[in-house]
């Protein structure tokens, strides 16, 4: 039963179908939704709102953490209920409806999402929609696999929708900092100098009365779909960690590594496992998402501590990680994303912050959203964040894809997300680009020959070439800069035509 769950008496009765909290929704509200890349989102209320848009259809502003789970976005678009949606999605029928101009996408830094809230950007949040392990004595909200944006969106609301996910783990109970900023401009620091500290509360406060609804669902959140290790990451990983050895050989980085940020996706968290066959102990995590990397390496013996703002991960981690939650208490924490994304934090901690390209120019400019310059893949998600301020900014990328007919390392990103003086290393299967110090000049040829694949070597050195023709402290021949995006558009492949 969820009785238990629902500690405080009187809110029992607020209890109903999520077909009829959904009635709390209508047209041309702004809407926060919890979940952060798959992890604790609201899991029967998406289905709700599309059923209710099919009877009476509405648009709404959707706001979350990062993306969700159990294909909402898919279910969403496909209903027409989303008119503008951010700050991140994977989602393949959403991404395909933002790249038809059909919903309006705002790619957005994910620490800066609730300050656009605070300040009144995007005008009232109308309804929060939140999933919890439990409601305390009080109202409190208990978070469940993720914090993201939850804890800021309850407090903000009009009303809160809370969905109780008996499936989510009572362990969670304890497990979450939540620390929310005060006004600007006298905002208090935000006092965070090791990873372990905890400096908020461990539920999310707000007043009972505002909720408006509780939805009891029974759904466990999606499993991660990363992809395991390979040949190719696994040399990703070696390149990094003899690097870090060197590193550590001119006292440049301590023997334990600084804490370690590590970015959502297959190729981070497959390099990041790597680091089980490495010579480094002891270490920590201040990141954004815990993948199952970050619990291989627990399991390993190798990192002692993890800071988060979600869990993330496959089915056999999950199965492993959350039926033992208990295990891992005092190993954990949880945090709001604007917290584990804190570009003071991140500096002063001094992260290694490693996230990964879609593709890198010979500069070191780096492309991480758009297919071809134009066409939306994902966001940005929290990589901004930590490559501004970390004091490694580390990108990885394989140097080809599809068969070799794409190069990951290109005369000039047509899109770009993270610049020249936010990108410290380029790290591919090819081997390692140590930018730090280097001139544009200086940066081409270590970028070609070390993360360059060798078939594209070559074209990327006539170009440069034909670039220097023209000088500047960053040459290029703009008439040529896009031929390699231009084959693959045209010809299907960047080397056509060679």
């Amino acid at each position: 039963m969820f009785e238990d769950r629902i500690r405080l008496a009187s809110l029992r009765d607020r209890v109903m179908s999520a077909d009829d909290a959904a009635k709390w929704v209508g047209d041309g509200m702004v809407v926060g939704m919890s979940g952060f890349t798959r992890a604790g989102d609201a899991k029967d209320m998406p289905i709700a709102l599309a059923k209710r848009a099919k009877a009476h259809p509405m648009k709404i502003t959707l706001i979350t953490g990062a993306s969700l789970g159990h294909d909402s976005d898919k279910t969403l678009t496909e209903a027409g209920v989303l008119a503008k949606r951010l700050p991140f999605q994977v989602d393949t029928t959403l991404r395909g409806a933002i790249n038809r101009g059909d919903v309006m996408f705002v790619d957005q830094h994910l620490s800066e999402t609730v300050e656009f809230l605070r300040t009144g950007q995007f005008g009232a949040l109308d309804v929060a929609v939140i999933e919890a392990v439990a409601i305390t004595e009080d109202g409190g909200l208990v978070p469940s696999s993720s914090v993201g944006n939850s804890a800021s969106f309850a407090i903000l609301a009009d009303k809160v929708i809370v969905e109780i996910n008996l499936a989510q783990p009572l362990a969670f109970e304890g497990m979450h900092d939540i620390w929310i900023p005060g006004q600007r401009p006298h905002r208090a620091p935000l006092p965070i100098v090791d990873v372990r500290d905890r400096v908020g509360t461990n539920v999310v406060k707000i007043a009972p009365e505002k909720i408006a609804a509780i939805v009891i669902t029974d759904t466990p959140d999606s499993a991660s779909n990363a992809l395991p290790p390979d040949a190719h990451t696994q040399s990703i990983a070696g390149h990094l960690i003899e690097f870090f050895q060197h590193e550590v050989s001119r006292g440049r980085l301590p023997r334990t590594l600084p804490a370690i940020q590590s970015g959502i996706g297959t190729i981070a968290n497959a390099v990041l496992t790597g680091f089980i066959d490495s010579p480094f102990e002891n270490l920590t995590m201040y990141s954004e998402v815990l993948q199952d990397s970050t619990f291989d390496l627990m399991d390993a013996g190798k990192m002692v501590f993890a800071s988060g703002s979600s869990i993330t991960v496959s089915q056999a981690v999950q199965d492993r990680v959350f039926t033992h939650l208990e295990r891992y208490r005092d190993k954990l924490v949880l945090r709001p994303q604007e917290v584990s994304n804190h570009p003071e934090v991140i500096r002063r901690l001094g992260l290694i912050a490693l996230n990964t390209a879609l593709e890198a120019d010979i500069y070191g400019n780096v492309n991480s959203t758009h297919v071809g310059g134009t066409h939306m893949m994902n966001g940005i998600g929290g990589s901004g964040d930590f490559a501004r301020n970390a004091r490694m900014a580390i990108f990885a990328t394989k140097s080809i894809a599809k068969d070799g007919k794409i190069s990951s390392i290109v005369p000039m990103v047509p899109h770009v997300d993270h610049n020249e003086h936010d990108v410290d290393v380029l790290v591919t299967e090819q081997g390692l680009a140590d930018l730090r110090t280097l001139a544009p000049r200086e940066r081409v040829n270590l970028v070609i020959d070390h993360c360059a694949h060798p078939s594209y070597r070559e074209v990327l050195r006539d170009y440069y070439r034909d670039a220097l023709r023209y000088g500047g402290q960053t040459p290029h021949a703009l008439e040529h800069a896009f031929d390699m995006h231009v084959n693959l558009r045209e010809r299907g492949s960047m080397l056509a035509g060679r």
